[in-house]
């Protein structure tokens, strides 16, 4: 499938428009000197809407379009789990962590991580996150952002990703996260519209122009098992998402970690204007998650019965895309630049916000406002420049990235979970107790990938999950009982919310119980 001339002239209007909002946005900004909490936290004044769509345009790029497309062609609605059931997490993390957080006005999760704890588990977990965001999450962006222009523009890869990387670094560099959520907004109406347009025409040309209901009704047919919400023990793809064991164990706690503790996620609602926006923002998030199924996998799986000699299943999403009329196919692949430079943009203001504020700024103390956000600035390129280097040699011989990603991660997501949960819900925990959890993570994750090979990943997160807690409160019960400290005293912060997120809560428990229901 390759891109005609309207195509290209759809999408060059898109990007013009983009840097345009984008430098308009930031000039309008702040016409003075800008200082940290402008760049990193948009000044503190972002609106729900903003701060949902940001969300959702952060989380979803490559990894996710391209990724979970493939798992879908590979796999089947299973993988629809991280989506739906990160809605209910959304909904537990706006009600049980933000009021912690912005209780703590921080601007980054190690610094939370100092005032709970120390220095010495703020600098392990800043060092830890800025390597997992270069290397795991600004590589596979870019490199499946390569194959996808490759795919559906003919460009070579490498200069698909050089292109992702400047665009990024374009609109964002100077702005900071206010021009990163707000043109966020206009990147997710693109996405939301391009991938349902998709999925429509993807069920139209698998009914053979019988109507999109039709096509649904003939993927199912055809494919019974690629419906199973809950998988088999005898599906080939059970050590990847094992069952039952999805719902109540190791999902939650790769959810938890990536919503509730993952720095460039939740930088969106800690730079609300209040609690009572971020909040309205996470369950705009929410229903926006209930969703991206349809963006997302469904496509893949219409991709099964339409290209079914593919060689690799990333290769599903783009392919589909040959479905499109011209001029609206350079529409859909506008979303699909948007989703990757977008997620680009928010995961280098993060890397440079946890860069300055956790590690450079504890070198320089000094420093003027404006020398720090220098820093930042130069941390972004840099951290790109990197990933551009390393992108190829660390993702080139996977063919599913989606389950790569969440294989490597889930090496520590359960020790970052755990040393949070424990820190901000129980005051005996130690900072001794919190390294140990950190460094348990990764023992016992490599521990048992070898020595119980056939334990599925999901199963292992969670066993880990609950060995790094057991752990954790063995340290700390070692160690002398230390004083209070403000940020667990959970008696002076509210965790009452809203009539209208209540209800919203209600209404996103109520749609996954009938999804559950039905494809179970």
């Amino acid at each position: 499938m390759k891109l005609e001339q309207l195509d290209f002239t759809v999408f060059i209007v898109y990007v013009i428009g983009l840097l345009c909002i984008a430098l308009w946005i930031s000039r309008n900004d702040h016409k003075g000197e800008r200082n940290t909490e402008d760049y990193f936290l948009a000044s503190k004044s972002l609106p729900w809407w903003a701060i949902g769509a940001s969300l959702i345009a952060a989380n979803i790029s490559a990894e996710q379009i391209i990724g979970m497309s493939g798992s879908g062609y590979a796999i089947g609605l299973a993988i629809a789990s991280y989506e739906w059931m990160a809605a209910i997490t959304l909904i537990l993390v706006g009600k049980y962590l933000l009021p912690i957080f912005l209780k703590n006005q921080i601007f980054t999760m190690p610094q939370y991580l100092e005032q709970r704890f120390d220095s010495r588990v703020k600098t392990t977990l800043a060092l830890f996150w800025l390597a997992v965001f270069i290397f795991v999450n600004l590589t596979s962006v870019l490199w499946l952002g390569g194959l996808a222009i490759q795919t559906v523009a003919g460009v070579d890869w490498m200069f698909g990703m050089i292109f992702l990387a400047v665009l990024s670094v374009a609109y964002s560099l100077y702005g900071g996260l206010k021009a990163v959520a707000y043109t966020d907004i206009i990147q997710v109406v693109l996405l939301v519209f391009g991938g349902l347009l998709l999925s429509y025409l993807a069920l139209e040309k698998v009914a053979d122009g019988g109507g999109f209901i039709a096509g649904f009704n003939i993927l199912t047919e055809k494919m019974p098992d690629h419906f199973d919400m809950i998988l088999s023990s005898d599906n080939p793809n059970y050590m990847s998402l094992p069952g039952i064991s999805v719902l109540i164990g190791g999902l939650w706690v790769m959810n938890i970690g990536y919503w509730g503790f993952n720095q460039y996620i939740i930088q969106r609602a800690l730079a609300a204007k209040n609690i009572q926006e971020a909040q309205k923002g996470i369950v705009f998030a929410a229903f926006l998650k209930l969703l991206m199924p349809i963006i997302v996998v469904l496509p893949g799986i219409a991709a099964l019965v339409l290209y079914p000699n593919l060689t690799a299943p990333d290769q599903a999403y783009p392919s589909m895309m040959g479905l499109m009329p011209a001029g609206i196919k350079g529409l859909v692949f506008a979303a699909l630049v948007a989703a990757i430079v977008s997620s680009l943009a928010s995961m280098t203001n993060s890397i440079s916000t946890i860069f300055t504020m956790d590690i450079y700024k504890n070198l320089q103390p000094t420093k003027s406002q404006r020398h720090y956000v220098h820093i930042g600035r130069i941390a972004t390129l840099v951290s790109l420049c990197i990933a551009l280097l390393t992108a190829e040699p660390l993702l080139g011989k996977f063919d599913q990235a989606f389950q790569y990603i969440q294989e490597f991660t889930g090496l520590f997501s359960p020790g970052i979970t755990a040393i949070f949960l424990m820190g901000m819900f129980w005051k005996r925990t130690t900072s001794a107790g919190a390294l140990s959890a950190a460094v348990g993570s990764a023992v016992f994750s490599v521990g048992f990938k070898f020595l119980w090979p056939e334990l599925p990943f999901m199963d292992r997160i969670g066993l880990v999950f609950l060995l790094c807690i057991a752990l954790s409160i063995f340290v700390s019960l070692q160690g002398k009982t230390t004083e209070t400290n403000s940020s667990v005293n959970l008696d002076e912060i509210s965790f009452d919310t809203e009539r209208s997120f209540n209800i919203s809560a209600i209404v996103v428990v109520v749609i996954l119980v009938l999804l559950y229901s039905t494809w179970w």
